[in-house]
């Protein structure tokens, strides 16, 4: 071999000139890597999708030699090998590109003006590339008359104007495994229909947007016209809906969102989205947007619209007065995770360093508190070990307590791919979720027999031999201890307790333990229970156990609820850690934080939210702040939160909407929404990513950085005015893991902490080490609930909550889009048994009661659920689900227990 030709080892010809092979592409792959994206025009490929070769329009010449004879070939679908010589604009393949596109444009509305994707349209953008300046063809019969179908809140579509390129069936399938698209028909008469040829509207369609979203063409399109050109800027920003984290690119023109689009470049979602993230924006201008701030007056009990200053006077004066006659630590500060982690360092900032208090909290404590502290005490770091990306690379998933395509949709259809290329799928959940359908191994628990069904799992890996004495060995300790008492269980007990099967149990441990890379993740159904926090360290067990932590496609990772709910944590909105999680009771942490801001530290044990309560009752506890969170809807046993707020001297609330927290206030103060400010959220996998401002604040509110800032200064701390960027150098000046997190330097994909000083960022924890030093193994023994324990003889069901995927928590923002009429109602699910024993039947009315309160709701009736237990959401204010469920929390946390609730039903009224 001479060393020309070692030369070109490895290497193909692109119109003569020689460019280097990547393993596993695609003529259309290489040809974009080497001579641009749009080198070869093609009408039915997405690259975030498999090659399908309908439309020809990417064919090329191919030839094994230089003068060999060449066949023609479709570039999308045929692999590039070594030595192969490809045309990619012969005189041939021009012509035959001319003659397909001329063919499509046959049955195609020559409307380009007039449609909402004139110049953003790949068909118009190919056409004009392969030269097409009239259409020849006679058109005997065509498909121009078809009717468009408006029958869906969002979708629109008009087949008119389809080409049959199957994309958007394709992405249904491929990236949201829905399959609510086909093509229906042969030949001439063939079509896209949904489901059985039934209109949008009354499809199986989830409203991701996806098919709008490939479509190229406006065969698919929205209500928002998604793809026009209509816009002035376009400014990429983060969902503020859940903990996936999204990137959105939102359209603006006169300062008003016309829509919003998923970039295709995104690491975190690739040009996907949920119905929330694309279509629910709309609140954001609502006429019931709160402009003004509103005042109580004392005299009438009506609120009254104030100045800024005029509110800002009123807030100093009171709470002084209230530091003056009862001390720093009768106020507090509940924080948000809808909010930045800018604005929720400075919340933490002004309680700690203005009052003066450690009485600072956020919605963590509500939800995944037991996830930072189980993991904190087992690892060391209370955050996901990977990436979402790691599904890629995983061979067995176990979501446990999650519903991710409801909670976390981006997510939730990721984990839906993986399971139906056939990877593993374990789902630990007492409903029958959409994902646990999908699941090999559905282990259909008992409400509140978490640690039992855990401990169980545990006890088969140890039967069965399946440990990694290694891992263990080197990295983790309290194991000896762990294993023996794992050892003299009674697993037949636990099986019992559960109400799962002895033998799908154990096929199930076998499964996760013997897949060379298992990935577990965990959301609000593990943490929201008395042994919530006991529960986590017993995931981090099995994934210690068997290995499975610090390497690609392995690792525990907790589904985050709220879009910012990891970085409110990091932040320091919790009154036993500042911001990074330095113990606020360790005299050198105190003296460190009173260094960064210039002011003491208070060194009394602060109270979380459900002991404020308590105090608030106790008459101890005399003024709070919230900000951005509705906790008289979502916050457990509404009555008693009710009443402990109503005994307050001062209670101030930053909010976009006049919420059920607000109508309890002194001070309403109106804030800005995601679409309005910027900053930074920090998503599930730790990703910290830029938020930009949209469109400015609406007329009299302020970005909620803004109100910390000011009362601030109002009360004599000099805070310099906010500016995202400079509030991220001081947060990464305060904050160890953040230290080298820049505003330029996050770029549009954002960094996953920790971010070294030199901007390398971290995917992958615990790859040597623990952050402790070594993992620890801790054993609990299961114990049933109070709740269930108190209550269960006089309310013999066990209700447990979740999210529906049209809905955000208390559904102040969604439902004020037309997600509204998509669901509009909280449903409870009943058993066929229990509805039977009831006289219930769906779509009847049925009161469900507990000790505390009641609410009436429609039924559906369900095998969902197992006999004796009840499923509901919680989203809608005139339901007040929250009446029903109890005070009970997590042990260590005080995590409240929405998942197990003593309850019982009957019937209320008759379907309509």
């Amino acid at each position: 071999m001479n060393m020309h030709e070692t030369s070109l080892q490895n290497m193909a010809f692109l119109d003569g000139q020689p460019f280097r092979l990547e393993k596993g592409e695609t003529i259309l792959q290489f040809a974009k890597r080497h001579l641009g994206q749009d080198h070869i025009p093609t009408l039915c490929d997405d690259p975030r999708m498999k090659p399908y070769g309908a439309c020809r329009v990417c064919s090329v010449e191919v030839a094994l030699q230089s003068d060999g004879p060449t066949k023609t070939m479709a570039s999308c679908h045929t692999p590039v090998s070594e030595g192969m010589f490809i045309y990619t604009n012969s005189d041939s393949i021009k012509k035959l590109r001319k003659n397909i596109v001329e063919l499509v444009l046959t049955d195609h509305p020559l409307d380009c003006l007039t449609c909402e994707v004139n110049g953003n349209c790949e068909l118009q953008d190919v056409a004009a590339k392969v030269g097409i300046r009239e259409v020849r063809y006679w058109q005997p019969e065509t498909h121009l008359d078809r009717e468009k179908d408006e029958s869906h809140p969002y979708m629109r579509m008009d087949l008119s104007k389809c080409i049959n390129c199957s994309r958007c069936v394709r992405a249904c399938d491929e990236i949201q495994g829905q399959f609510v698209l086909t093509m229906s028909g042969r030949g001439f008469d063939a079509k896209i229909a949904t489901d059985d040829d039934i209109p949008f509207g009354d499809s199986s369609c989830v409203s991701c947007g996806a098919c709008a979203e490939t479509c190229p063409t406006a065969a698919i399109s929205d209500v928002f016209q998604s793809k026009s050109i209509e816009a002035e800027k376009k400014v990429r920003t983060v969902c503020s809906y859940c903990g996936v984290g999204c990137n959105l690119e939102v359209s603006v023109k006169n300062n008003e969102v016309l829509s919003i689009h998923a970039p295709w470049d995104a690491e975190t979602n690739a040009g996907h989205t949920c119905l929330k993230g694309r279509y629910a924006f709309k609140f954001y201008r609502h006429p019931d947007r709160l402009r003004s701030p509103l005042i109580r007056n004392a005299n009438t009990g009506e609120f009254e619209e104030a100045s800024w200053d005029e509110a800002y006077d009123y807030i100093a004066s009171k709470l002084n007065q209230i530091k003056a006659e009862h001390g720093a630590d009768a106020i507090g500060g509940i924080s948000s995770s809808r909010c930045t982690n800018e604005e929720n360092y400075l919340m933490q900032k002004f309680i700690r360093a203005v009052i003066g208090t450690n009485n600072i909290d956020c919605c963590a404590r509500v939800c995944h508190s037991p996830t930072a502290w189980g993991m904190q005490q087992a690892f060391g770091t209370g955050a996901a070990t990977n990436s979402i990306a790691d599904l890629e690379f995983t061979d067995c998933i176990v979501v446990t307590g999650a519903n991710p395509t409801a909670a976390h949709p981006v997510t939730g259809a990721k984990i839906k791919q993986q399971a139906m290329k056939g990877k593993t799928l374990i789902v630990i959940d007492p409903v029958k979720t959409e994902i646990a359908k999908l699941a090999d191994y559905h282990l259909q628990l008992r409400p509140g027999t978490n640690v039992a069904m855990l401990n169980t799992l545990l006890y088969f890996i140890v039967e069965a031999g399946l440990i990694d004495e290694s891992f263990i060995d080197e990295r983790c300790e309290g194991h000896e201890e762990f294993l023996e008492q794992i050892k003299q269980l009674d697993v037949d007990a636990m099986c019992e307790i559960t109400g799962v099967d002895r033998e799908l149990a154990r096929s199930a441990a076998l499964a996760y333990a013997s897949a060379p890379n298992a990935m577990s993740f965990h959301g609000l159904g593990v943490t929201e229970h008395s042994q919530g926090s006991k529960t986590v360290m017993l995931i981090a067990n099995l994934a210690m156990l068997t290995g499975n932590i610090g390497r690609l496609g392995v690792g525990v990772n907790p589904l985050r609820g709220q879009n910012n709910v990891q970085g409110s944590a990091d932040m320091g909105c919790q009154p036993h850690q500042g911001a990074g999680y330095l113990p606020m009771d360790n005299e050198a942490n105190q003296q460190y934080y009173a260094d960064k801001y210039g002011a003491p530290s208070p060194t009394t044990a602060g109270l979380k939210i459900p002991q404020m309560y308590q105090a608030m009752l106790d008459g101890k506890f005399k003024g709070l702040w919230i900000m951005g969170e509705d906790v008289a809807q979502t916050d457990p046993n509404t009555h008693h939160v009710v009443k402990a707020l109503k005994n307050l001297d001062l209670l101030v609330v930053q909010e976009i909407f006049f919420t059920e927290t607000c109508k309890l206030a002194d001070v309403v103060l109106p804030g800005a929404s995601f679409l309005e400010k910027s900053g930074t959220f920090t998503n599930g996998e730790r990703r910290i990513q830029q938020v930009n401002a949209a469109v400015e604040p609406l007329e009299g509110t302020k970005t909620d950085g803004e109100i910390i800032v000011d009362i601030m200064n109002h009360m004599g701390y000099e805070q310099a005015e906010y500016d995202a960027a400079e509030m991220l150098a001081e947060v990464a000046s305060v904050v160890p893991f953040f230290a080298g997190a820049t505003w330029e330097g996050l770029g549009e994909d954002g960094l996953q902490w920790p971010v070294n000083e030199d901007g390398t960022d971290t995917k992958i924890l615990h790859t040597e080490t623990f952050k402790r030093g070594k993992g620890k193994f801790h054993f609990f023994d299961w114990r049933e609930s109070y709740e269930l324990e108190k209550h269960r003889a006089q309310y013999p069901l066990i209700l447990t909550t979740s999210r529906v995927l049209q809905h955000y928590n208390a559904a102040t923002m969604t439902r004020r889009t037309a997600n509204e009429e998509i669901v509009d109602e909280d449903i409870l699910l009943l058993h066929p048994k229990d509805a039977a024993s009831k006289g219930i039947e769906s779509g009847d009315r049925a009161r469900l009661f507990s000790e505390r309160g009641e609410v009436v709701l429609t039924v559906e009736v369900s095998r969902k659920v197992k006999p004796g237990v009840v499923f509901t959401t919680f989203h809608f204010p005139e339901h007040m689900v929250n009446n029903v469920t109890s005070s009970e929390c997590d042990e260590e946390t005080m995590c409240p227990e929405y998942k197990v609730v003593a309850v019982n039903v009957e019937k209320a009224g008759q379907a309509a």
